[in-house]
């Protein structure tokens, strides 16, 4: 796994957020290949952070996701979500549930440290990041209780305003 530099906010958090360059980073995922986040300069990047494999909330927020991939896909839009959890959890979870997109695994966490979406127990929050062609990132949320999700259309409308 390889990451980036970015600046830490005097904590032990990365506390990265709209107008900044979005961290780079490879990581392995479903599909038997890796993924870097460097070659999709050009193009618009979703970036899902989810806590866990074949949970109720992270199982309906994805599923909610790849049914609307083909909005995404039209606006010229990547879809990538990461999570913890290794690449054989994220192969058995997309293949029961038919997602779409791939699942990245950053099972050493440090991708999700980078992007400041850690919680205190070291747990992955539910966030979202879209960056955009030039590796800035546009539109960020993390959630602080994880139990809930921006939806697909809020989503598209966020990619939509910053390619606009």
């Amino acid at each position: 796994m390889a990451i980036g530099d970015s600046e830490r906010d005097g904590a032990t958090t990365v506390r990265v957020g709209v107008g900044d360059p979005a961290p780079l980073f490879s990581l392995p995922g479903t599909g038997g290949r890796t993924y870097s986040l460097g070659d999709l300069r050009g193009s618009t990047a979703l970036l899902v952070f989810y806590p866990a494999d074949f949970t109720p909330v992270c199982t309906q927020q994805l599923r909610s996701y790849s049914e609307d991939l083909s909005a995404f896909t039209a606006l010229g839009a990547v879809v990538w979500c990461l999570s913890p959890q290794d690449v054989d959890s994220h192969e058995r979870f997309s293949a029961e549930h038919r997602l779409g997109m791939p699942l990245l695994a950053d099972t050493d966490k440090q991708v999700g440290e980078a992007y400041g979406i850690l919680g205190p127990l070291g747990f992955y929050r539910r966030s979202v990041f879209v960056v955009d062609g030039g590796g800035i990132i546009r539109f960020a949320r993390r959630s602080l209780s994880s139990m809930t999700y921006i939806p697909a259309q809020r989503l598209v409308e966020a990619i939509r305003s910053t390619t606009a």
